[in-house]
């Protein structure tokens, strides 16, 4: 009896990787109620969770609260090395970006903040927080901290659309160095309830500090990604 779960386990994991593999499930697709599964397979809840779990780590399937568990779009290749923004990737990928704004106003600036754009204590810099979709999925939570001296009045602006193409048209305002920092984390419940995911859930949070033409610091972005939903892909020129 003690063998009898771990075996089980291993043959749901393999029965619904084997169907997905084949487009029986299509990408994108929702899984039947974990009520129907457990009886399709003959197991427990528990049983059947801890599978889902780990189908959910090797980025297989997810899960969304409230809506139940969905198989996985093909990940998105994301480029550091290559400028470009969010709706031109995924656009340039054979996919469809859009982009919801969740707030925008004038906040003092955290200490984090304050040492990632090298600004004084007590500063003000423009929050923007945004959550982004491909192929209509909830894959990227993103605050954006923007020093308000080099952007007047774009909070007023309609910041659906590609902030670099904003800051060029607008401001005369273009990328020039940029630094990148990517570690796996954990969703805090701010940037999980965007995603409609429990707060936890593993994520890849990329920084993004920005300078411009002039080498000035303009902002940073604080980008939560679902685990799942892209892979970092770097080819370095000779």
């Amino acid at each position: 009896m003690r063998d009898e779960a771990p075996r089980t386990l291993t043959a749901i994991c393999s029965a619904l990787q084997e169907q997905i593999e084949h487009g029986l499930l299509p990408h994108g697709g929702k899984l039947p109620a974990e009520r129907k599964l457990s009886e399709l397979f003959n197991t427990t809840r528990i049983t059947l969770r801890e599978a889902l779990g780990q189908l959910e780590a090797q980025g297989l399937i997810y899960r969304e609260e409230r809506r139940g568990w969905f198989v996985s779009p093909p990940r998105l290749a994301y480029n550091p090395l290559v400028r470009s923004h969010f709706h031109a990737m995924v656009a340039g990928q054979g996919r469809t970006p859009a982009t919801e704004v969740l707030g925008a106003r004038l906040i003092p600036a955290s200490v984090e903040i304050c040492e990632l754009l090298e600004l004084p204590a007590l500063s003000s810099v423009y929050q923007i927080r945004r959550a982004r979709r491909i192929d209509g999925r909830l894959v990227l939570y993103v605050e954006h901290y923007l020093n308000p001296a080099y952007f007047p009045g774009i909070i007023d602006e309609d910041l659906t659309q590609s902030l670099t193409e904003l800051y060029d048209s607008r401001y005369g305002i273009r990328y020039g160095r940029v630094r990148f920092d990517m570690v796996p984390t954990a969703l805090h419940p701010e940037a999980a309830a965007p995603l409609k995911v429990s707060a936890g859930s593993p994520a890849l949070k990329i920084t993004r500090i920005n300078r411009d033409q002039h080498g000035r610091l303009i902002d940073c972005d604080l980008e939560f990604w679902r685990h799942d939903a892209i892979h970092v892909s770097v080819e370095v020129p000779e």
